[in-house]
């Protein structure tokens, strides 16, 4: 019978020598292992950062393994993903601003940890980190405010991701209404910027708006 001390020096070694997956809690082969070039960090640590339990994230590692089996997703297997669930539009552009919300460290690429951390607010994360997360995809450049042009290219992205072929048709102008919209509901100052604290108070004290933030409660 092994001791307690030879389970965990196993189970050490397994993950010095990278060969020992902690999140599915299987061996990756030789031919697995050159493949991979990046390897999340343990399931406890994760469980902690997010809204999920360690079966849930095995599920969901498992799921991200098989679609990048190198560990990260680069924005071009992004785009390639995404654009699998608007076949009939063009999501490049809504894709590549989604990409840089996930994208949290900067460096071109997302990780496991990256996606299942805005996964967890997305999914189940307080209406207000949700509408946190939400503000941080509209403010493209990131400096704290979303602006005129920054809205207008959301709203272009996402028409072009619906498609031309939707019902009722949509107008060619509808998205830069929807932007005037957009502005007169949540620019409190009229000062040409929504600042966070505009946006949170407004989307508050709409009614729609806090019914669309549980839409995914369930999800998972």
């Amino acid at each position: 019978m092994k001791s307690r001390s030879q389970d965990q020096s196993l189970s050490d070694s397994r993950e010095l020598d990278r060969s020992y997956d902690p999140l599915t809690g299987s061996t990756i082969d030789d031919a697995e292992l050159s493949t991979v070039c990046y390897r999340p960090e343990g399931l406890d640590r994760l469980v902690q950062q997010t809204n999920f339990s360690k079966k849930e994230l095995q599920v969901l590692y498992r799921g991200f393994k098989n679609e990048c089996p190198s560990g990260v997703v680069n924005e071009e297997t992004f785009k390639s993903i995404y654009s699998q669930f608007f076949p009939q539009g063009d999501s490049s552009m809504y894709a590549h601003f989604l990409f840089e919300a996930f994208d949290t460290n900067n460096n071109g690429s997302v990780s496991f940890e990256d996606f299942v951390i805005s996964l967890s607010i997305i999914l189940r994360g307080s209406v207000t980190d949700k509408l946190n997360w939400a503000f941080n995809l509209y403010d493209l450049n990131k400096d704290g405010c979303i602006t005129r042009e920054e809205m207008t290219d959301i709203m272009h992205s996402i028409y072009d991701m619906m498609g031309k072929y939707t019902y009722p048709c949509m107008k060619d102008n509808a998205p830069n209404e929807h932007v005037d919209k957009f502005f007169q509901k949540m620019d409190k100052n009229n000062d040409g910027v929504v600042t966070i604290e505009e946006f949170l108070e407004t989307c508050q004290k709409d009614e729609n708006i806090m019914q669309s933030m549980h839409m995914f409660d369930n999800v998972i």
